[in-house]
């Protein structure tokens, strides 16, 4: 990890931030030729073009592309009874977080006469993809079936990719039998998300899709938003930042910077400490632990492109933080709860040394589908939110039209529109 001592030339002026909090970037020039064809090929040829890709990529050959019915009940016998009870105890978690975020429908008077409310609609189907590669993330199933389940989507469809004999991880496929997954398909890359987004004979076409995936993946869901599919948000690499003074345990924050570091290659993970000793301690700590993980090479690469910033105080960090805009940033420090209220920009955040991001990835209760890359200026994580529309309503008695006629007529004649004049006008007459 580079080190930046800031403590002496200060944090940067206006507009000096872009260089020191770079995120590394990946050369995708060639990336995005390669998904329009796929999407193309799909959007075109539905199944056949499926599967011709599936062979291509994933080395597999698809008959059906819809889970056997036999494979999820198989499934729950291959996961260990230690596992599904760990799965069903964040299940629960996530239920209990998420069921709070509804708010009841109110009906406001604005004015005599004139009644306004919001309702709450679900989304009516949603596609939600999830990796199955070097890590199959059955977590990420828990934090988007789950609010979606709650939100009353009518179909929630899953894909994923296979491995090379057509299966999909067990723990996916138990995690998704638990959740009101109404079709599961083995499918994965970007014909997934193509067949999710113009749909297929076998698969039908969604309104939403969510879910991460790599660089093909992020590109193709960006792609399809262009022509009227909604997406969960832009994503990219995944990423932490830590906050930590001489308070804060180094072997703590060592092993938090390893946990977000073993992601991937291009995650970026960032230390902002007030305390030199401490960054001191974290190297050593980092040192000692990366050997021991099974994916330390990919951990030591993403090291590469990762900082620690050494900073004069807590004020410096939190505006340093606020720039950076992290998907997850913990605070081990002593101020953690009076520094939290000053986060505008973060996905989601972490207080204390005992507040490890890794209950968040998994069981916490909090959804771990969050804006990286800077997104958590603008955009919020899943939440039931995510999988509803609010669709207004309002009502008006001739009394209440009597009221706010006069207003509705001035302005529509101030804009030239005398049809929306007229229409208020003749009621009243």
């Amino acid at each position: 990890m580079k080190l930046i001592d800031i403590t002496k030339e200060g944090l940067p002026p206006a507009g000096g931030w872009e260089q020191l909090l770079a995120r590394p970037v990946l050369d995708n020039r060639s990336l995005e030729a390669t998904v329009v064809n796929i999407l193309k090929e799909v959007r075109e040829n539905g199944d056949e073009a499926v599967k011709r890709f599936s062979l291509m990529f994933d080395k597999v050959s698809i008959g059906d592309l819809i889970v056997p019915e036999d494979d999820i009940i198989q499934a729950a016998s291959l996961v260990s009874e230690e596992l599904k009870t760990a799965i069903r105890q964040a299940k629960e978690n996530i239920e209990t977080f998420h069921y709070r975020q509804f708010q009841q429908p109110e009906t406001v008077e604005t004015m005599p006469g004139v009644f306004c409310w919001r309702r709450t609609v679900p989304i009516e189907k949603v596609g939600l993809y999830i990796p199955g590669g070097s890590a199959p993330l059955f977590s990420t199933l828990l934090m988007l079936a789950v609010p979606a389940a709650i939100a009353g989507c009518r179909e929630i469809i899953l894909c994923s990719p296979p491995d090379t004999q057509g299966k999909l991880h067990p723990a996916i496929l138990y995690a998704a039998s638990i959740c009101g997954i109404t079709r599961i398909y083995r499918v994965g890359g970007v014909q997934a998300i193509a067949a999710m987004a113009y749909g297929t004979k076998s698969m039908p076409r969604v309104y939403k899709i969510f879910g991460p995936g790599n660089q093909y993946v992020t590109c193709a869901k960006q792609l399809v938003q262009k022509d009227g599919l909604a997406i969960d948000m832009p994503a990219g690499p995944s990423e932490v930042a830590i906050f930590a003074d001489e308070s804060a345990n180094a072997a703590f924050v060592a092993a938090d910077l390893l946990s977000q570091a073993e992601h991937g290659v291009d995650s970026q993970v960032i230390l902002v400490t007030t305390s030199a000793q401490l960054a001191g301690q974290v190297e050593k700590e980092i040192n000692q632990q990366l050997p021991e993980l099974p994916r330390n090479k990919i951990a030591a690469r993403a090291l590469d492109n990762s900082l620690v910033i050494l900073v004069n105080n807590d004020q410096d960090a939190i505006q340093l933080l606020n720039e950076y805009a992290p998907e997850h940033l913990i605070l081990a420090c002593k101020e953690a709860d009076a520094l939290a209220d000053q986060v505008i920009n973060a996905g989601s955040v972490f207080l204390g040394n005992y507040s490890p991001e890794s209950a968040g990835d998994y069981a916490s209760g909090t959804n771990h589908t969050l804006p990286t890359n800077g997104y958590a200026r603008s955009y919020s994580g899943v939440s039931v939110d995510s999988f509803v529309k609010k669709i207004t309503f309002q009502k008006l008695t001739y009394q209440g039209l009597a009221g706010i006629g006069k207003t509705v007529e001035l302005m529509a004649a101030a804009e030239g529109l005398q049809g929306h004049a007229r229409a208020v006008r003749i009621r009243l007459e």
